[in-house]
């Protein structure tokens, strides 16, 4: 059986019977008869049912959000956020799909030459407890929009949310098995990528899941896209505005308790304002309202699960072993981990090298602008990084010195429909949202036509 329960108080939740393989393959099947359907629908079809699902998330934000913060502990403001953010995605492709997906005409001697986006069948999404939402329309949304099926195979924790998205895509009125969760295993999920009916996946989550995943569908031949770990870098430099962007910076590292693949992890700060930087941001963090996730006065929360909370822990005291310095918090009981703050951290380190995915904040000082970004670009993962300055032509320098998806400069690196997300390194490949995330689960296919 899979048990959910809260984070907060332990209270178990409810308790749901795991798909049989027989019933997995059932909803496979399924799901590859209404492709054959929902392939054919004019996008004037499709936008109907999204348009009722952008309507009904926004009815019942408050209820989603509360099941939210009961499943993984995500503070019930920042759940209600996440809702409507789905609500803008939603809006953002009823009004751009039909123009992202409409045929590209290609100037050659032919008498007309083309390219075509054309659905490629099922697709699997493989997603992560963090965002119970937001990850599985990010990717769910432009798939089924190119005309595509979806099985989604969700975090354990959050089987409650997976259960209600694919109940809320069925009121919308997307046709029965266009969206279908499954309540698989691992081994169930090896068999699901290499069935023939399922044509592509999607993962967001850990670089181990991805690399296992992406390593099955090279296997059967099969696209893929992955969006996993990172440890973005925060650069402050010395005419960083503080006054201005000191919220921004420590709702960077603390959003969603820490658990956050775009958060800012490691705050390479240059030396002439290291000391001023410090004591902010520490002042910040005593000031973070701890409390029960469902409380509107919640700033910090606790984490999805108490083993997360002492991994994290352990990855902090390697870090101190090896010569870091706690300066603020690092209290855990059961899934709260006090927010944190570590100095004298350097290459080498787990809170350098690795991802803490937590409520755990890095500072590394740096000589100059230079080492900065030396030490920025430091990193197997290449997720985002993002860079507070006043001297913004010497950002525009910078940009091409960092591998990442993303480059923000006086803002928090965050997910947008309107631009591609993505990264480079062990933090994946392929791009969601915008009109490259549409195109990744389409047939780009050229089409010659001679008189």
């Amino acid at each position: 059986m899979i048990h959910t329960k809260n984070p907060y108080n332990n209270e178990p939740i409810a308790s749901y019977a795991p798909h049989t393989d027989a019933q997995i393959e059932a909803c496979i099947e399924k799901a590859h008869t209404t492709f054959s359907q929902w392939r054919g629908y004019g996008m004037e079809e499709r936008l109907v049912p999204m348009g009722a699902l952008a309507k009904l998330l926004l009815e019942r934000s408050r209820r989603y959000a509360s099941l939210m913060s009961q499943e993984m502990g995500k503070p019930i403001q920042q759940a209600v956020a996440e809702v409507e953010k789905c609500v803008w995605l939603c809006d953002f492709y009823h009004e751009n799909a039909e123009d992202f997906l409409a045929d590209e005409l290609i100037e050659t001697e032919a008498g007309e030459s083309f390219i075509s986006y054309d659905p490629l069948g099922v697709v699997l999404g493989v997603m992560p407890w963090n965002y119970p939402f937001w990850q599985v329309l990010r990717f769910a949304v432009p798939t089924l929009l190119a005309g595509n099926t979806v099985l989604l195979k969700h975090a354990s924790n959050v089987t409650g949310s997976a259960l209600a998205l694919e109940e809320l895509f069925k009121e919308a009125g997307f046709p029965e098995a266009a969206f279908t969760t499954v309540l698989a295993n691992h081994g169930q999920v090896a068999h699901i990528i290499a069935h023939a009916h399922v044509r592509a996946v999607s993962v967001t989550g850990s670089g181990t899941a991805g690399s296992h995943i992406a390593k099955l569908a090279g296997q059967f031949v099969k696209p893929s896209v992955m969006e996993l770990g990172g440890n973005n870098a925060c650069i402050v430099w010395e005419d960083a505005d503080l006054d201005a962007h000191m919220d921004t910076m420590v709702n960077a590292r603390m959003q969603n308790t820490g658990q956050s693949c775009i958060a800012a992890k490691r705050f390479i700060v240059t030396e002439p304002i290291y000391d001023d930087f410090v004591a902010r941001f520490k002042e910040k963090l005593k000031n973070l309202k701890r409390g029960d996730p469902a409380s509107e006065a919640t700033d910090i929360g606790v984490m999805a699960r108490e083993d997360l909370a002492r991994e994290l822990q352990q990855q902090v005291a390697r870090s101190v072993e090896k010569g870091a310095v706690v300066t603020h918090g690092n209290t855990v009981e059961k899934a709260y981990y006090e927010p944190t703050l570590l100095e004298n951290v350097r290459p080498g380190m787990p809170a350098f090298d690795e991802e803490l995915f937590g409520p755990v904040a890095a500072v590394i000082k740096a000589k100059d602008r230079a080492e900065s970004l030396e030490l920025a670009a430091n990193s197997k993962f290449g997720l985002g990084t993002m860079l507070f300055t006043r001297d913004v032509e010497a950002a525009r320098w910078a940009i091409d010195q960092i591998p990442d998806g993303a480059f923000f400069v006086n803002d928090m690196v965050k997910s947008d429909p309107r631009l591609p997300f993505g990264g480079t390194k062990m933090s994946g490949y392929g791009r969601e949202l915008s009109r490259e995330g549409i195109h990744e689960f389409v047939n780009k296919k050229t089409v010659y036509l001679k008189p």
